[in-house]
C-alpha cells in the first residue's frame, strides 16, 4: 500500500504540464514527455523551452493542469494560434 500512497503525493503535488502539437526532442526531456507532470513550474518551463530547436517555428507550452491555464507559450511568427 506504501508505493500508492507516494504514487498519489507524487501526482497531487505535480501540477503543470508541457503540450505540443510538435514532437519534442531534447536530452532534458524523458521519453514520455507529455505524460512527465512538474511540481515546479520554472522546471517545466525550463524543460519546455530546451525541447524545442526552434521557438519561432515550433509552439510549446506549460499549463497548469487542475485549472488549464496555460502560464508559457512560445511565440510562433507567422501562423495563426
Amino acid at each position: 500500500m506504501r508505493p500508492y500512497f507516494n504514487e498519489v503525493f507524487i501526482m497531487a503535488s505535480a501540477q503543470y504540464r508541457i503540450e505540443s502539437r510538435d514532437p519534442l526532442v531534447g536530452s532534458l526531456l524523458p521519453p514520455t514527455t507529455f505524460k512527465q507532470f512538474y511540481a515546479d513550474p520554472s522546471l517545466a518551463v525550463a524543460v519546455a523551452v530546451k525541447s524545442v530547436a526552434d521557438p519561432t517555428r515550433q509552439e510549446v507550452r506549460v499549463v497548469h493542469i487542475p485549472s488549464g491555464e496555460i502560464i508559457f507559450r512560445t511565440a510562433v511568427t507567422g501562423q495563426a494560434l
